[in-house]
C-alpha cells in the first residue's frame, strides 16, 4: 500500500509543500476547481471566505477519487475563514477514508486552525493534524513535515 498527498493550492503554498511530500515518496494528486477564483485578492477573500463559511462544495476538474491502493493519505489544504475551502469539502465527500492512516496538513496565514481542528476532531478523531504558517514565506515551517 502506498502513500498519497491530495492537495489544493490557490496561492502556491500547497505546491511548495507538494515538493517536500514528493521527496518523502508520496504520490501527488493536485485538486482543481472548475470555477476560477477572482484574481483580485480582496474579492478572493470575500468569495472564498463566504463559500467556506457556509460549507459549500466545489465542482472539481477531473478528480480521481480512487485511493484504494493507498494506506497513508495526507490532505493538504489552506484554511479559509477558519474552515476547509469548498474544494476540500468536495474531496472529503468523494473519497473513502475508511481504514486509512489520515493526516491533514494545513497551510495557514495565522498558523492556527481552531475551527477546522474542531471539525476534524469530530469527523476524523484518529487523524493527525499539522499546521504550517505560509510555507512559501516561512520555508522553515516545512521542517514540520518530518512529523508525518
Amino acid at each position: 500500500m502506498g502513500k498519497i498527498f491530495i492537495y489544493y493550492s490557490l496561492t502556491g503554498n500547497g505546491d511548495c509543500v507538494s515538493l517536500e511530500m514528493e521527496k518523502k515518496g508520496y504520490v501527488l494528486r493536485k485538486v482543481e476547481e472548475k470555477k476560477k477564483m477572482p484574481k483580485k485578492f480582496f474579492f478572493r477573500i470575500l468569495t472564498g471566505g463566504f463559500r467556506a463559511g457556509v460549507g459549500a462544495k466545489a465542482k472539481l476538474v477531473n478528480f480521481n477519487n480512487d485511493i484504494s491502493m493507498f494506506s497513508d493519505v495526507v490532505i493538504g489544504s489552506p484554511v479559509w475563514n477558519g474552515r476547509f475551502p469548498p474544494v476540500i469539502n468536495s474531496v472529503l465527500s468523494e473519497i473513502n477514508l475508511e481504514n486509512k492512516n489520515l493526516t491533514f496538513l494545513f497551510y495557514s496565514g495565522s498558523g492556527t486552525i481552531p475551527k477546522v481542528n474542531k471539525k476534524i476532531e469530530k469527523l476524523y478523531p484518529t487523524a493527525k493534524v499539522i499546521v504550517l504558517k505560509e510555507p512559501q514565506t516561512h520555508p522553515d515551517e516545512l521542517s514540520k513535515i518530518s512529523e508525518i
